[in-house]
Parts: structure tokens; C-alpha cells; sequence
């Protein structure tokens, strides 16, 4: 790594360099830490769809885009900086933040799961009101709630690219900031008007624009629910798989050495061992993210009851 003053500049100098020669490099590792970020971003485009609930039809794509546009500014003004920062002083900071954040895909994971079971909603979701307030508090919402799914996706992709200079690793995380917001925004909106586009396909003369049109409005709910739930499990497998990373790399091998055991215990099985592999991980991986959920979601109700009821209005 680049270091103090010179070393920086001499990055800089090389920019040009870099963009010219190095753009297919750095776009592979983009496209490497965007993948490693995808349990994170599933949930991120399956929650987003609700802020939109309830409101005009011709508001929705305004307040998608208007949302996308905080999601980038919390990426590259805010989030950007500071992980850059952190790898270049303090890079076990960035493995300790890491390691939190997989600790509250975990939560998340199992306070949903925990939702389901008891019949509740699991969303904290902003009223919906008349008037533009409302749509302003949506807005602050969403972007609130963006702030702490992209802070994760952020620094996952870091700390996949973290070797690289300083230089290239702040040009690949702009460009996967870029790219996942694209993604996920995208399908936000299309999402949240499919139901629109099959109505209007349902009040056409055709009797093939009519069926797809009313396929199109009962799989949107449908779409939603599946989304959720394999956000759920992805939060899951990507937080505890997170955990057992990270606790190795800090000197904790025990949880992950059983892990790469299980592995060695299926490997050589023929054709399908590579996929049992990973069968053994992710299961491995999700059942820590179950047991670290439910133990971190158990505090928290427990540090709710313990300061009593909230205070009720006057």
C-alpha cells in the first residue's frame, strides 16, 4: 500500500495510468466485491418496494429515484470516505466494523424470522399520510434505513478489495457504489410498477394483454413475499459467514477450523463435492447467523423491557 504524503501522490499520478490500462482489473474486482456484497443487496431491493405502499401511483418512481439519489450520496460522500480512511490506518477497524455489521445482518435475519412466527409485522415502515409530508418522510426514512445496507455493502466490497492501492481501491468502490445502486433501484422500479403496467394491460382488448396483465398484478405480491424471504435467508448465511471470517482473521480459528473439517469431510465425492462444499458452508454459515440473530435479538428485547413501557404522549 501507498504510503504518507508521496506515496499518495504517486498515486495520483497514476491515475491516468491506471484508467487507461487497468480498467478491465478494475472492473473484475468491482464485479467481485459486488458479489460479495448480494446477500446484503437482495434485502436492500426487497425492502425498498414497501416505502412506496399506499402512496399515488405517479409519486412512486419520483420517491424511487429521489431515494436512489440519497443511497449515492450516502456511498460516495459519506460512507466512501471513511472506509477509505479506516483501510489505510486502522484496517483490523475495518475487519471489527465488518464483523458488526454481519452481527446486525444476523439480528435482522432472525428479528424478521422471529416476526413471522409471532404474526407481527417485521418492518418499522414511515406512516403514510396525505400531502407532501408524507412523502418526505418516507424519503427520510428510506434513506435512513439505506444508510446501514449500504454501509455494509460498502465495506464488504472493501475489505474484498482492500490490498489494493489506495487509488484503485477508492475508484472501485465508486464504481461498485455506482453499480449497485443502478441495480438495485432499477429493479425497485420495476417492481413497483409492475402492478401498474398489468392493470393498464388488463383493460386492453386483447385476451393475451388481459391475462398477463392480471398474471402480472397477482405475482407482485408474490414477487414481494419471495423477495423478503430470501433476503432473510441471505442476511442469514452472508452475516454468519461474515462472523466466522472474521473471527478467524482476528486469531479465533476454533469455529471456522470446524467448518473447513465439515468440508474436508465431503470433499473427494466425486462431481457434486463442490457443491456439497458449499452446501456445508452456507448451512454452517446460516445456523451461526441463526445462533448470534436470536442471541443478539434476545438483548434487545430484554434492553427494551428493562427501561419499561414508552412514555405515552401528552
Amino acid at each position: 500500500m501507498a504510503g504518507g504524503l508521496v506515496g499518495l501522490l504517486d498515486d495520483v499520478a497514476a491515475l491516468a495510468k491506471l484508467a487507461a490500462a487497468s480498467v478491465d482489473d478494475v472492473g473484475a474486482a468491482a464485479g467481485r466485491a459486488s458479489v460479495k456484497a448480494a446477500g446484503v443487496v437482495v434485502d436492500d431491493t426487497a425492502v425498498t418496494p414497501s416505502y412506496v405502499q399506499g402512496l399515488a401511483a405517479e409519486r412512486e418512481i419520483p420517491i424511487v429515484k429521489s431515494i436512489a439519489f440519497g443511497s449515492i450520496r450516502n456511498k460516495l460522500l459519506f460512507i466512501l470516505p471513511v472506509a477509505i480512511l479506516l483501510s489505510e490506518v486502522a484496517p483490523t477497524v475495518v475487519e471489527v466494523i465488518l464483523m458488526v455489521g454481519g452481527a446486525y445482518l444476523c439480528y435482522e435475519g432472525a428479528h424478521k424470522i422471529l416476526g413471522v412466527l409471532g404474526g407481527g409485522d417485521h418492518h418499522d415502515l414511515p406512516a403514510v399520510a396525505a400531502g407532501p409530508e408524507a412523502e418526505k418522510s418516507v424519503i427520510a426514512g428510506a434513506i435512513r434505513t439505506d444508510f446501514i445496507l449500504s454501509a455494509e455493502i460498502m465495506v464488504i466490497a472493501l475489505k474484498e478489495v482492500i490490498d489494493e492501492p489506495i487509488v484503485s481501491r477508492a475508484i472501485i468502490l465508486a464504481v461498485v457504489a455506482l453499480l449497485i445502486t443502478v441495480v438495485v433501484y432499477g429493479l425497485v422500479s420495476a417492481i413497483v410498477k409492475m402492478d401498474d403496467v398489468g392493470l393498464s394491460l388488463t383493460q386492453r382488448s386483447s385476451g393475451t394483454a388481459q391475462r398477463t396483465g392480471r398474471t402480472l398484478v397477482t405475482a407482485m405480491p408474490v414477487l414481494l413475499r419471495w423477495l423478503s424471504r430470501i433476503g432473510t435467508a441471505a442476511m442469514l448465511w452472508v452475516g454468519g459467514h461474515i462472523l466466522l471470517v472474521g473471527a478467524d482473521e482476528l486469531g479465533w480459528h476454533g469455529p471456522y477450523d470446524v467448518v473447513h473439517d465439515l468440508e474436508e469431510a465431503v470433499h473427494g465425492t466425486g462431481a457434486l463435492s463442490g457443491v456439497l462444499e458449499w452446501l456445508v458452508n452456507t448451512g454452517a454459515s446460516a445456523l451461526v447467523g441463526l445462533a448470534v440473530g436470536f442471541t443478539v435479538a434476545l438483548a434487545v428485547t430484554r434492553f427494551k423491557r428493562s427501561r419499561g413501557p414508552a412514555p405515552h404522549p401528552a
